[in-house]
This record gives C-alpha cells, sequence and structure tokens, in this order.
C-alpha cells in the first residue's frame, strides 16, 4: 500500500492520542472484546471525526520487536478506510521488526495488505513469545483462532 493513496473522510483527522482520550479508547478497546488490560494511551493514534473518537490503534514496545495492537474502528465508521489509514500510519511509525495477533482469517487477511504474513508461534521472538503465550495456549487447547503475523515490507 502507498501512502499517498490514503485518505480519511471530510471531518476527520489522525492524531496521537492525549490523557483526554483514555476513556473513549478504552469503551473503544472493550466495545471490541479486546485485552482491557495493556492500554497506554502514550502509545495510541487515534481517528476523531467531528469530535468524535471513532478509531484507534497503538504501536507497543518489547524487548526488539514492537506490536501493532487494539486497532478498532467503530462499527458505524467501518468501511471507509479509517482502518487502512491508521494500520498504515502505525506501520510507517514503527522502529523495530512488526508483529501482531488477530482472531480469524478474515482479520489476518486485511493485514496481508500491508505486508503482513502469518507465521508460527515457534518464529516470533521471546519478547513476543511471552506476550502471546496465552493466545497460543488457548489455540493449542480449545481451537482458538489467533494468528501471529510479522510485518515484512
Amino acid at each position: 500500500m502507498k501512502q499517498g493513496d490514503l485518505s480519511l473522510p471530510a471531518g476527520c483527522t489522525l492524531r496521537s492520542a492525549t490523557s483526554k482520550d483514555i476513556w473513549s479508547i478504552r469503551l473503544l478497546v472493550l466495545g471490541a472484546k479486546l485485552d482491557p488490560t495493556q492500554i497506554k494511551w502514550q502509545q495510541f493514534w487515534v481517528i476523531e471525526c467531528d469530535g468524535q473518537l471513532v478509531a484507534c490503534g497503538q504501536l507497543r514496545n518489547f524487548s526488539a520487536a514492537q506490536e501493532l495492537g487494539s486497532l478498532v474502528v467503530l462499527p458505524a465508521w467501518r468501511g471507509r478506510g479509517l482502518g487502512t489509514v491508521l494500520t498504515q500510519h502505525l506501520i510507517d511509525q514503527a522502529t523495530q521488526p512488526l508483529y501482531l495477533e488477530c482472531l480469524g482469517q478474515r482479520l489476518a487477511q486485511f493485514y496481508r495488505r500491508f505486508g503482513f504474513v502469518q507465521i508460527s508461534f515457534e518464529e516470533l521472538p521471546l519478547s513476543m513469545k511471552r506476550k502471546f503465550g496465552l493466545s497460543q495456549l488457548g489455540k493449542r487447547l480449545i481451537g482458538v483462532p489467533v494468528v501471529f503475523m510479522e510485518y515484512r515490507d
């Protein structure tokens, strides 16, 4: 994907999160049934449309790696390219090897468009194995459809 191909709808802006965004971010993450325990607003980028926070995502730092995580777009705002703009922006901000975990092949297909490839748990760096270990356990024990991915440009 090329940065020049991406644009936000009128009235929307992409910006780094501020402390005032913490409750909106938490509501987005909880509404998407994502892990709310790893929310640090300083790591988030948000999209605000007409004064409402409608999308968020974060880059989390680990030893020798980063995670693209907590990417959420409000259902009423999906299909307008917000997730695409936010994902590409987070990729562009990354300074270390970039990883993510997602549930199911539909989301994995979304991330493949950006250059992410599916990898096995064993291929993850140690810091990511620690982070994603519980997901791997769920995958092995009860078949949770988690997919581990690495960004390769």
